[in-house]
């Protein structure tokens, strides 16, 4: 059972990211305050839920929650800050997009650059540990899935909708076939 928030604090936000090792696409983000008699059965890092599973939480999540928002940072910031610095672009754009200011962060992995004026923790597998980090993750996943297919509609050769644009065979094969798209990340390692 995952446990409700790191601190005491009323209006703490969990976040996270989805996209950071991918070839291609933006890097997603989402910042989540649940309420405290949240409740969510199979909640759990997102990478270990099944998809229609993760459909069902996403729907639970955005109509449950007290506040949530999901936002990115596109292919050419990645190239211009790195895939690290755009990972917290995008999760400091999710928390500027909270309609109320969380008072606290808890943040999936590591590392983080400081939100202006919100202390932050960072939880190392949070998205196995917290309901909102958790949350944050599914929502970050299925979004940017999402877009991917939607993208995938323009460039169906690079098999969007089943990889997401992470680096499977598949990917890189049609990569080294038909080339990078506008998509592709310039400054990663494609093939």
């Amino acid at each position: 059972m995952l446990l409700a928030s790191c601190t005491d604090q009323p209006h703490e936000a969990g976040l996270d990211e989805a996209g950071r090792g991918c070839l291609a696409g933006p890097v997603f983000a989402a910042a989540v305050i649940l309420p405290p008699d949240f409740h969510a059965p199979g909640l759990n890092d997102s990478k270990l839920i099944p998809a229609r599973r993760r459909a069902q939480l996403r729907e639970l999540i955005c109509r449950e929650a007290l506040h949530w928002a999901v936002a990115q940072a596109s292919p050419d910031e990645i190239a211009a800050y790195n895939i690290a610095q755009a990972s917290y672009l995008a999760m400091h754009r999710a928390v500027a997009q909270l309609s109320v200011a969380p008072t606290h962060l808890a943040v999936d992995g590591n590392r983080f650059k400081a939100y202006p004026g919100i202390g932050h923790s960072c939880v190392v597998r949070g998205d196995a540990t917290y309901q909102h980090i958790a949350a944050a993750s599914v929502l970050a996943k299925t979004f940017r899935d999402e877009h991917m297919h939607a993208l995938a509609i323009e460039f169906p050769a690079y098999g969007w909708v089943r990889n997401a644009g992470y680096p499977t065979a598949e990917h890189r094969a049609a990569i080294r076939a038909h080339g990078p798209t506008p998509h592709h990340r310039l400054g990663f390692r494609l093939l």
